[in-house]
């Protein structure tokens, strides 16, 4: 009998020894870390390639699409206790480019350590900060002018522009498109986004998680607002959506323009 009691006395020290080394080798979420969000641009499921690729709408439209650009600002990252991370507004904002690779990372940097389960972001510079005026908008007024996001200050930026060409039932010959959405009259036409993630992003100080989101062009105008460039051909010469009705539509169609593909923590 007092064999046994020194043997369970001997197991349960044992035990409690593994427990604590095990507590010990756990590394805390402390300091702060990087994280990259990619931003890959599809349409309807498929890589988007530039001028050369036909891309077919809902209303048989067929689209080559030349240009996609678009903004991404306010970046909050929320972690899986419920605390959001607001990434500081004059660093939070980008502009994506499909033609220019390195657009479409962006590399934030100093994010305090911890588990993240969710990301938001705009699309589109805020009218809080279009508000401060030229002179509050710091670095980045010269970025969007030398990208051509900017239709001049008084109009306000190009939140995303959207251009090619496309043929319909009715329009045989390819036909220029040009859809910019932004600030037009009262409405300001600025939209933001939360995804969730598909597994958590673990910022460390030696993990740099990346965030893999997909953009679907398609959406812009086949998602849940459906607009035929044919009907906004005016007098045959292109479609040129910058304004009206269908501004706002196309500005809803944005919300569902981004998902979350998956998440790498190395």
């Amino acid at each position: 009998m007092k064999t046994t009691k020194l043997f369970v006395a001997a197991m349960a020290a044992a035990s409690l020894f593994v427990s604590c080394n095990n507590d010990d080798s756990a590394p805390a979420a402390t300091g702060t870390g990087k994280l990259n969000l990619e931003f890959d641009n599809v349409y309807a499921g498929n890589n988007l390639i530039l001028e050369t690729q036909p891309n077919t709408t809902s209303g048989n439209e067929v689209l080559k699409v030349s240009l996609l650009k678009y903004i991404v600002s306010n970046i909050k990252l929320t972690k899986s206790d419920g605390t959001v991370f607001t990434y500081p507004k004059s660093q939070s904002y980008f502009i994506v480019d499909e033609t220019d690779v390195a657009s479409q990372i962006l590399k934030l940097e100093n994010i305090p350590s911890g588990d993240y389960v969710s990301v938001s972001f705009g699309i589109g510079v805020d009218q809080q900060q279009w508000e401060l005026g030229a002179d509050g908008q710091g670095d980045f007024l010269a970025l969007a002018q030398t990208e051509d996001m900017l239709w001049s200050w008084g109009a306000g930026y190009k939140f995303l522009a959207f251009e090619g060409t496309f043929t319909s039932p009715g329009v045989g010959s390819p036909t220029v498109f040009m859809v910019h959405t932004g600030k037009t009259g009262t409405d300001y036409n600025y939209t933001s986004v939360t995804l969730p993630l598909t597994n958590a992003a673990l910022v460390r100080t030696n993990i740099t998680p990346q965030i893999h989101v997909f953009a679907d062009a398609s959406k812009i105008i086949d998602g849940q607002n459906n607009i035929l460039l044919s009907e906004n051909n005016s007098g045959g010469t292109g479609a040129m959506i910058m304004g009206g009705a269908n501004l706002a539509l196309i500005t809803a169609n944005l919300s569902e323009m981004f998902t979350i593909d998956h998440v790498h923590n190395d």
